[in-house]
């Protein structure tokens, strides 16, 4: 069907070819945790400057008091409703360690211990929201009615929850297609980068499946449902999100098992402190101050410190470098990763289709610009991605297209115009060379045929019904592809694998350039998790990069997902783990290996803590350990191996780490 022929289009064409709803977005002073955090840093930040100073207690006082209760009423209340349930967990300890802090006369140690807790709490809490916006986001891209044909030939229009399977739905030009469908009547290409990751419109024909929340093209479709809303591909994307998402409880319960464990045998030792010498004849004060100084050593405070600066460090560093690391915990598992998969279009590629190859047939009597000039001049008024790549081919030569005239489209065959008096025709060569037995049209259906061989998407150019040229389009591999495939496999010791929804003859040839054998093409995105779950199972810790929604699933899925910033979706940047911002690829085993290096230093510094700690519990229990000098103790290691995480805040720790990738 000739897109001069179809119906009208649809209303609000242009928004829906921008192809995102209104994105939704948690505003951080929305959640309550964030706004208890800040009270509480303010409140400290009052305080301190006073005690500083000074001032009578009577001044910074109430605020400390105050930011001691805004911070801290949270986790109190959920430790406290904790216990109801007989667990006892470390959040409710360290409130009552700030609590014995205070007690002690140690206010302000104790203030601070409650706003970093209430700032980690409001920063969990932000990215829990933006995870489920994005979930919820991804739903969006469904539209939320359909045309339904009836049977007598009329049209109604209805929520797409309400379409059932075996309904008939038309779908406009510039629509959006409500259900998972498959193709009655009608010829449209049909961008589903959403679904596949492909980055050009695939041709869609009666008989060929069509996906809920794609974009239709120019023609119209008459397409018969064969999924409920609640099962289409969409929807099982968001449900595999979560789902990948939960599978990484399991790590999350071992480490409240070990917290559950280190708070009841800290609190059990703390009583222990204070009842024992009590129960034989010891003065209550100095009992209770002898507890006091012991909870505030065996605090597990210098433990996180000792863990937490390195990463943190490495975070900053990263991130002036392009990338960020959502979390500590994330950057602390890169460096535990020993296999890899790439996704292909926008990640392993730029994303953008670029003419490849200019053809002249022999005869045609045209060299390669004056062929690339004719074809973009047809093109030109299209806004199909491979007219704009030939578009933007001759204007990076210098060349300007003849005005076209006449204009006609005709979706899955191509594009037809009078230029400069001659009729041009561009598109695709299986359509248009189709039954014709000439010389000129056999040599063209061969080069076709060796262009689409390479991997390359064949565009035929004819002049007054004759051949005069091929032109091969294809995306193009990123500059530092074949170096960071290479890195990859130094790093981590196992080749990287390809995972796309692209076909396999473009996938192969982007491999072979790439350095990479192992390649699974036209996968879905459950394709993709399972191939992941596979490597996994067999033993592996996978990072997963990729760019689209199509790769979300694998990212939540993976030990580790990295998303590419500039063109990934919504979903995959909220999902991934860790964010490319500039699509700079070297950096993903950059950052690997400075991950290495971060954990290093965090065995030094749990090493370094663990010392104090335990000969400043060992003083205390054996002999009379002073608190001010339990507290220079506790204060001065916490000082060491925080001053040994930040070393990674210096610009060779980056360059040290991309020197190792490149070794």
């Amino acid at each position: 069907m000739s897109s001069t022929l179809t119906e009208r289009p649809a209303p609000g064409l242009a928004a829906a070819s921008a192809g995102d709803a209104p994105r939704r977005r948690t505003w951080i002073f929305a959640l309550p945790e964030a706004r208890w955090a800040l009270a509480a840093t303010l409140l400290f930040l009052v305080a301190l400057p006073l005690q500083l100073a000074g001032a009578p207690a009577w001044a910074w006082g109430p605020p400390y008091a105050v930011a001691y209760a805004a911070g801290g009423w949270e986790p109190a209340w959920a430790g406290l409703q904790a216990l109801r349930e007989k667990t006892l967990d470390v959040d409710l300890l360290m409130i009552v360690a700030a609590l014995g802090a205070a007690a002690v006369g140690q206010v302000m140690d104790g203030a601070l211990l409650i706003v970093i807790f209430a700032t980690s709490g409001a920063l969990e809490a932000l990215a829990t929201a933006r995870t489920a916006d994005s979930v919820r986001g991804l739903l969006d891209l469904a539209p939320a009615t359909a045309t339904r044909l009836l049977d007598d030939g009329t049209e109604e229009t209805v929520p797409t929850d309400r379409l059932a399977v075996g309904d008939t739905v038309l779908v406009r030009p510039g629509e959006r297609i409500g259900a998972d469908a498959r193709v009655l009547d009608g010829a449209s290409e049909v961008d589903q980068a959403t679904i596949t990751g492909e980055p050009l419109p695939a041709v869609k024909h009666p008989g060929d499946e069509v996906f809920a929340g794609t974009l239709n093209g120019t023609g119209a479709l008459r397409v018969a449902v064969e999924r409920d809303a609640s099962d289409s591909v969409i929807a099982r994307i968001v449900q595999m999100v979560e789902e990948a998402s939960e599978t990484k409880a399991p790590t999350q319960l071992f480490i409240e098992k070990v917290e559950q464990r280190y708070s009841i045998g800290m609190v059990a030792a703390t009583l222990a402190v204070f009842a024992v010498p009590l129960a034989f004849g010891a003065v209550f004060t100095g009992a209770l101050l002898r507890a006091m100084t012991f909870m505030i050593v065996a605090s597990p405070c210098a433990v996180v410190l000792a863990t937490m600066p390195p990463l943190l460090s490495a975070i900053a560093n990263a991130g002036r470098h392009g990338v960020l690391v959502k979390s500590a915990v994330v950057m602390e598992r890169l460096g535990r990763v020993d296999a890899v998969a790439l996704d292909k279009t926008g990640t392993l590629t730029e994303g953008t289709p670029r003419v490849t190859d200019i053809r002249p047939l022999p005869g045609s009597g045209l060299t390669e610009e004056e062929l690339l000039a004719l074809a973009a001049a047809a093109e030109h008024p299209s806004e199909h991605p491979l007219a704009r790549a030939i578009v933007a081919a001759a204007r990076g030569r210098g060349l300007v297209p003849a005005p076209a005239e006449d204009f006609s489209s005709v979706p899955g065959v191509g594009v037809s115009a009078h230029v400069a008096g001659r009729a041009v025709a561009v598109g695709a060569p299986a359509r248009r060379l189709h039954d014709r037995a000439d010389d000129g049209s056999a040599h063209a259906a061969a080069v076709a045929g060796a262009l689409e061989d390479d991997g390359r998407t064949a565009v035929l150019v004819e002049a007054d019904g004759i051949p005069v040229g091929v032109l091969g389009i294809a995306d193009r591999l990123r500059p530092d592809a074949a170096a960071t495939v290479a890195a990859c496999t130094s790093l981590t010791g196992t080749a990287p694998i390809l995972l796309t929804g692209d076909n396999p003859r473009a996938a192969a040839r982007l491999a072979a350039e790439a350095g990479i054998t192992d390649v699974r093409a036209g996968l879905l995105p459950q394709d993709k998790v399972a191939a992941v779950r596979e490597r996994e199972q067999a033993g592996h810790k996978v990072m997963v990069v990729g760019d689209g929604v199509n790769d979300a699933p694998a990212l939540a899925a993976a030990h580790t997902g990295v998303a590419m910033g500039r063109a990934g979706s919504d979903l995959a940047l909220e999902t991934a783990d860790a964010v490319i911002v500039r699509d700079e690829l070297a950096t993903v085993p950059a950052v690997v290996a400075l991950s290495r290096q971060a954990r290093r230093l965090v065995v030094q510094n749990l090493v370094v803590a663990s010392v104090f700690i335990t000969g400043l519990v060992v003083w205390d229990l054996a002999a009379t350990l002073p608190l001010p000098l339990g507290v220079l103790g506790h204060e001065g290691s916490t000082v060491i191996v925080g001053l040994n995480g930040l070393r990674l805040l210096r610009e060779s720790a980056w360059t040290r780490a991309r020197a190792e990738v490149l070794r």
